[in-house]
């Protein structure tokens, strides 16, 4: 009832539709029951041999087909507005559940295996528009069905009607003992499908490490687990639910029987005439019927509304802290960047940053250094507000970044990380991505300037070779270069470098090292670097560790004063053993 209750806003918002079905259901059903009407008409005009009134018979069947044209079309116009509802409905729990993924807080996305959300919004949807669409069609139906049924049978004789009402309770309670129990299964088992799509999903994108590191046969174990659980789960979940309609069956059985002697006994006393009798069990099968398809339905709901609650758990998940109704829109950030107080960690249990503090002046280049854990990578996190600090607070331009657009703050950045990512696409698809209204010959000067351009030339439609996701046929370099090339392309007031140059070659390194003193001349910029022989030219160096910056200066103070930092350059040039390089 719970998942119901928050699926229902989804289904209100075709009532026209839903009312529409309920419509030509009724007409359906009333006009199948009223065959049977017409079925014992015709057996009473079969009154003895040579005693047949034929041109009565004839005027029912045109009757019965007529109805059953009417039937036909009314069933055709209802499957119409079902198929137009569940899908309607499926695919707006899809754009909100998306939609959800988008605004979602990083540390959701971190917790939380991207299979198993892949699995909710692509699998479990799926699952829900089956439920659904079996449970529109036949639901409806076999309800009018029912009643229909039991207020003809009341009209022809509500004696032996009465025998069917009393039968009736036990099978809906066979039904619906049998649904709870395997409500839970069903949940069991869109849970572990879940967990299982999450595992193929990461062990195909890292194959390679998979295969480097031969863990080949450990992964065949986990899936086979998984598998097994899988398996164990989704056979319990089907057994029960297989039990429901054979248990209905019987109870149903035991109606038709209730039906055939008592109706035996009035026809046979003159309550009841022949004809009336044989439509009476026309009617005692068409009424079980529909409860032997709602067993069905039951069964095919009850693992739709498991998987609709998992993508409703998603869709209901808290999302980042929006937006104050007047933040402000950075438009010419001048790039003063200002840490004060600042205290984060990423569980509350762990300290991470502490009492942190920073104040960059427009056009300094600061360089972030220190062993890893240190909390390098999480400044930049705090920097473009992907994580909200737990105190104190960030400034730009002296506004707090919480009452600043997130769009137009990291429009301000440009961000080249360790980790490349391209989208499917072409490689001008991909470089244009910052600015979208770039012209080929803008592209190409960008393309030039992160030394890019030659390896992009020799691709084999060029500029418009097209790539994937996973940058197929590209080197780990020459993803970053096309990385940098973004930035190159958009040159925003601020950047942001993260370990930017990590993939590429020395030589290579030495162009863009280049590339990006012309691109940070006047600009904030925030480098991370672990080759400390690349930040050098830095105006500011931050030494951090354990959260703190324990060091601060320019790279010929910093090696004077003989610390930390002096100890990390100088030992880039001797072997572990303490031999120098």
């Amino acid at each position: 009832m719970k998942v119901l209750k928050k699926l229902f806003p989804y289904i209100k918002k075709y009532s026209f539709f839903i009312i529409a079905s309920l419509l030509f259901a009724a007409v359906s059903a009333v006009l199948s029951l009223y065959v049977p009407v017409l079925t014992g008409r015709a057996v009473d005009c079969i009154i003895k041999v040579n005693d047949v009134d034929f041109s009565r018979i004839f005027e029912i069947i045109r009757q019965m087909i007529v109805i059953v044209l009417i039937t036909a079309v009314s069933q055709w116009l209802m499957n119409i507005c079902n198929n137009r509802i569940t899908y309607q409905i499926v695919r707006d729990l899809r754009n909100d559940a998306f939609a959800r993924i988008e605004i979602l807080p990083l540390k959701y996305l971190d917790a939380h295996s991207h299979g198993e959300l892949v699995s909710r919004v692509i699998a479990d949807a799926d699952q829900v528009a089956d439920g659904l669409l079996m449970g529109f069609t036949q639901l409806f139906t076999g309800i009018i069905t029912i009643l229909g049924t039991l207020v003809f049978m009341v009209s022809i004789q509500y004696k032996i009607a009465l025998v069917v009402i009393c039968i009736t309770p036990v099978s809906l309670f066979v039904a619906a003992f049998i649904a709870k129990k395997t409500f839970s299964m069903f949940k069991l088992q869109s849970e572990t499908r879940g967990e299982q799509t999450a595992l193929v999903e990461e062990m195909v994108a890292n194959q390679k490490i998979v295969q480097a590191f031969g863990q080949e046969e450990k992964v065949l174990k986990k899936f086979d687990e998984i598998n097994g659980r899988l398996e164990s789960c989704s056979l319990k979940a089907t057994f029960f639910s297989s039990l429901t309609n054979p248990c209905t069956r019987f109870v149903n059985s035991l109606v038709y029987t209730g039906v055939g002697v008592f109706g035996a006994v009035f026809a046979v006393t003159g309550g009841i005439s022949v004809g009336q009798l044989a439509s009476f069990l026309s009617y005692a099968n068409q009424y079980t019927k529909p409860f032997n398809e709602i067993s069905g339905v039951v069964t095919e709901l009850q693992n739709a509304l498991a998987c609709a609650g998992r993508i409703l758990e998603l869709v209901n998940e808290t999302p980042q802290v929006p937006e104050d109704a007047d933040a402000v829109v950075l438009e010419h950030a001048g790039g003063n960047v200002s840490l004060e107080n600042v205290d984060f960690s990423y569980y509350k249990d762990q300290h991470l940053i502490e009492n942190f503090h920073l104040t960059v002046k427009p056009g300094q280049r600061v360089a972030i250094v220190g062993p890893t854990g240190c909390g390098k990578t999480t400044l930049i996190n705090l920097l473009m507000r992907f994580y909200d600090v737990d105190g104190g607070s960030i400034r730009v331009d002296g506004e707090d970044i919480r009452h600043i657009t997130r769009k137009s703050l990291r429009t301000s950045y440009g961000m080249v990380l360790q980790e490349t990512w391209l989208r499917q696409g072409t490689i001008l698809d991909n470089i244009r991505m910052g600015v979208k209204d770039a012209s080929r010959e803008e592209i190409i000067e960008a393309a030039k300037a992160s030394s890019a351009h030659g390896f992009i030339k020799r691709l084999p439609d060029g500029y418009d070779t097209v790539v994937t996701e996973e940058g197929s046929g590209l080197s780990q370099g020459q993803k970053q270069l096309l990385c940098i090339a973004r930035v190159m392309l958009s040159l925003p007031p601020m950047l942001i470098l993260d370990e930017a140059t990590s993939s590429i070659d020395t030589r290579t390194e030495l162009k863009i090292q280049n590339a990006f003193a012309k691109m940070m001349k006047g600009r904030t910029s925030f480098i991370v670097a672990h080759r400390l022989s690349t930040i050098k030219e830095a105006d500011i160096i931050l030494v951090m560790k354990d959260g703190h910056i324990i060091e601060q200066g320019n790279h010929k103070t910093l090696l004077a004063k003989n610390g930390f930092y002096a100890t990390l350059y100088n030992s880039q040039f001797v072997y572990p053993s303490g031999i120098p390089v």
